[in-house]
């Protein structure tokens, strides 16, 4: 008689499924330019939720794309995104996280965006719960707002009136891209292309969801950044597994000017997130003290190490608190120089 199979825990990705329907094949060439001269940048494990597994991010030595290697396909993103009850949770770090979505931040890109008029129509991409459509509505509240994003979200944001309708799924699918071909004014994708398996192919769609002269608008990190290599896989922006492609901006800019698009902006200083070192400072001591409990562990700590846990995590916050005041007071320096660690584009489709 077989034995019985043990019960995997199901938010828990186990080994077997990341090495194979977690990952895919490793890649021996650049998925942007093709070279096969690569470097490896970092491993990590999951900094932020703990989740078993190991990460890889390698560089283009040509044309400097930066990737995670072998990639999560889409179960596997769907696995490492996914929150579950009792997950722990760091507040530093988690708090910092938020900086990129704040409403100063989504008041920024809408600013930028006043120098092309008033929109009639704009499709946000990636909007999550559509507060950037909520927070542009102040400076264009004659433009029709509508939102896409591969989860849910979206629905709930149609029903808080955040936008006027709302598409569940992604840009590339023909199901989706075909309805909203040519019908918008502006597309945006704030924080959107490193979270995606096909930057390029996202970039083309959403071209095509322009109409003729129509603007998009983009906010990205930068792997040209030198927090990147200082910092290493202490570095908040790599965000491991839930960052798949790092876009240096020359590479972006090359890719729309060849589809005939004209770069209105491409700026760092108005998007710097000044988190760099109170980021790295908040993993670094999340990791140096006892690990946490999470749903995904055999064997929980006794209580005397989750005590441990919390009473060393409060103890450390003001040198997260230091590193945050070294990192507004680098700010202004960052921004205009290799520091930064987000860039902005505007590119115009061109008229016919």
């Amino acid at each position: 008689m077989p034995a019985p199979s043990t019960p995997s825990t199901p938010c828990a990705p186990s080994a077997a499924q990341a090495t194979t329907r977690v990952h895919e094949p490793r890649r021996e060439d650049c998925p942007w330019c093709g070279s096969t001269r690569l470097r490896n940048r970092m491993r990590s494990g999951d900094l932020r939720q703990y989740k078993p597994g190991s990460f890889t991010v390698d560089q283009c030595r040509d044309c400097g794309h930066t990737f995670q290697n072998p990639r999560l396909t889409f179960e596997g993103l769907a696995l490492y995104h996914r929150t579950a009850r009792g997950a722990p949770l760091d507040p530093a770090s988690d708090s910092l996280l938020a900086l990129r979505a704040s409403r100063h931040r989504h008041r920024s890109a809408a600013r930028a965006m006043r120098r092309v008029g008033e929109p009639e129509s704009w499709l946000d991409v990636g909007t999550g719960h559509a507060r950037f459509p909520a927070t542009a509505q102040e400076f264009f509240p004659y433009t029709s707002f509508d939102g896409l994003d591969h989860t849910p979200l979206v629905v709930r944001a149609r029903t808080a009136e955040r936008v006027e309708e709302a598409h569940v799924g992604r840009l590339t699918d023909p199901r989706v891209a075909t309805p909203l071909r040519a019908r918008y004014d502006v597309v945006s994708m704030l924080h959107h292309l490193e979270g995606t398996t096909d930057p390029r192919a996202e970039l083309h769609a959403a071209l095509a969801a322009l109409r003729p002269g129509g603007h998009l608008l983009v906010e990205t990190l930068s792997p040209r950044s030198v927090f990147a290599a200082m910092l290493g896989r202490w570095w908040l922006c790599y965000d491991q597994p839930r960052h798949l492609h790092l876009l240096p901006p020359q590479n972006l800019r090359a890719e729309l000017e060849a589809a005939g698009c004209e770069i209105l902006t491409l700026d760092h200083r108005p998007v710097h997130v000044p988190h760099d070192l109170s980021g790295a400072m908040a993993l670094a001591l999340a990791h140096s003290v006892p690990a946490p409990d999470t749903p995904w562990r055999a064997i929980p700590p006794p209580p005397v190490r989750r005590h441990a846990r919390s009473a060393l995590l409060r103890a450390g916050l003001p040198l997260v608190a230091l590193a945050a005041a070294a990192d507004h007071a680098l700010a202004p320096l960052a921004r205009r120089t290799r520091l930064a660690n987000t860039y902005r584009l505007i590119a115009r489709k061109p008229t016919t």
